[in-house]
């Protein structure tokens, strides 16, 4: 049989053409993401050119993350916009026994969303009148009025009809013979009428305490006394004063400027070096689950995850600290508040650990387009809680990979993934 000349010529031409285009591909999807990644991965991962070979594999996995990322796959939100689930409770339903309820909000942001949520709840069911609180810090003497740091207006608006609130303590109130309560985080109907009911019958007053025999958020079986109202209390009443709030709002703009590659979406990360030394950031018993990650930790965990080396982040250590350089290796547009935040206002920077930085870190967190939580504990579990009534669930709990590369999604909080969380008691 002859063999027809044009044949072979249009087959020669065909293979040329896939040969091409193949090595157009490599050079626009490979090619380009090794010359800017391949060095940098070899030169900056822990153990140098050693540990190079090792991480290779990571870099299909980043370039699968890139063409993920423009899908919605890194930074894809569940879809699914919830809403509250609960009625706003009528006043006229509980009697008025003309006493008050007074307390203080400590310790940061992350535990005043739980001190707010029992005092309302308590101040309800007793039908007392709730005291507008003041803030304490973790030093002595350290107190600023409400005022200070969450809109006052707006709180009390949140309110009406709900329970009584009353801006200062009236004079007849004496702090001195006020009767101190502690109650539970969640605290639950069983637990008020047992235990402060009749305190306040007796005293007519009584001085509220929060403690937190753990410093989960998850739902519990037994159900939380006026879920409605602790739903509101948790959710819809402490809103930033205005010009911390103008703070926030610039810092967030600020994080999603610097993120234009990746239609100003960032990533924020609650990592405080001091918490990191304190002892009980250990492995937990014999499964050697870690409680808490370090920066090199962090930026491997989000390296191998997929994340761009371009992706902002933002960590809650207030100034830079030596040990977050191995987090900036990677991502080398890693901020801390005091590199973001207007001069204008870093007056709010000016006292170390100061209720402004908890509060400035809480509210970031809560606003970014994903949250990792480098140490467990309450201001992970209620940033989780703000971001899953606002439908922000991206929450990323960090893991040391054995292998070159993961999914995110296998890391989504179990708060989350398990619906776990009590903010499901609230939104559906």
């Amino acid at each position: 049989m002859g063999v027809d000349l044009r044949q072979v010529v249009a087959g020669a031409l065909t293979l040329t053409m896939f040969v091409m285009l193949g090595n157009m591909i490599k050079r626009d999807h490979f090619d380009s993401v090794e010359n800017d990644q391949v060095v940098f991965v070899k030169e900056k991962l822990p153990g140098g050119a050693s540990n190079f070979e090792n991480e290779r594999a990571t870099l299909s996995e980043q370039v699968a993350g890139n063409f993920l990322r423009k899908s919605g796959g890194l930074w894809n939100e569940d879809g699914q916009q919830l809403k509250p689930c609960w009625d706003k409770p009528v006043l006229g339903d509980v009697e008025p026994t003309g006493g008050f309820v007074t307390m203080s909000l400590t310790n940061g942001p992350e535990y005043h969303v739980s001190q707010i949520t029992n005092a309302v709840v308590v101040a309800r069911y007793l039908g007392a009148t709730l005291v507008l609180p003041d803030i304490r810090g973790s030093k002595p003497g350290d107190e600023m009025s409400f005022g200070d740091i969450y809109d006052v207006e707006k709180f009390l608006k949140s309110l009406d009809g709900v329970v009584r609130v009353a801006k200062v303590q009236p004079a007849e109130v004496s702090t001195r013979n006020l009767a101190v309560v502690k109650v539970p985080n969640l605290v639950t109907e069983d637990y008020i009428v047992e235990h402060v009911v009749p305190t306040y019958k007796q005293k007519g007053n009584i001085r509220l305490a929060t403690y937190f025999p753990s410093v989960n958020m998850r739902k519990s079986a037994e159900k939380v006394s006026g879920e409605s109202v602790a739903c509101l209390a948790m959710f819809g009443t402490l809103h930033l004063q205005p010009e911390i709030q103008e703070v926030v709002d610039s810092m967030v703009d600020r994080l999603r400027t610097l993120s234009r590659k990746l239609d100003g979406q960032f990533i924020a990360v609650d990592l405080r070096v001091e918490m990191l030394e304190k002892k009980g950031c250990r492995e937990k018993g014999d499964t050697g689950a870690k409680s808490c990650f370090n920066a090199e930790e962090v930026a491997i965990f989000l390296r191998k995850t997929g994340f761009d080396k371009d992706t902002p982040v933002y960590v809650t250590e207030s100034r830079w600290q030596s040990s977050l350089d191995a987090l900036k290796d990677l991502f080398p547009k890693t901020y801390t508040k005091e590199s973001i935040m207007p001069a204008e206002k870093k007056k709010f920077l000016d006292s170390e650990g100061s209720e402004y930085e908890k509060v400035i870190d809480f509210f970031v967190c809560s606003q970014s387009d994903v949250f990792v939580p480098a140490l467990s504990g309450l201001f992970y579990s209620n940033v989780a809680g703000q971001r899953i009534a606002a439908s922000r669930t991206q929450i990323l709990v960090p893991a040391n990979l054995a292998h070159s590369s993961a999914s995110a999604s296998r890391f989504i909080s179990p708060y989350v993934s398990k619906k776990n969380h009590v903010a499901y008691s609230c939104f559906c």
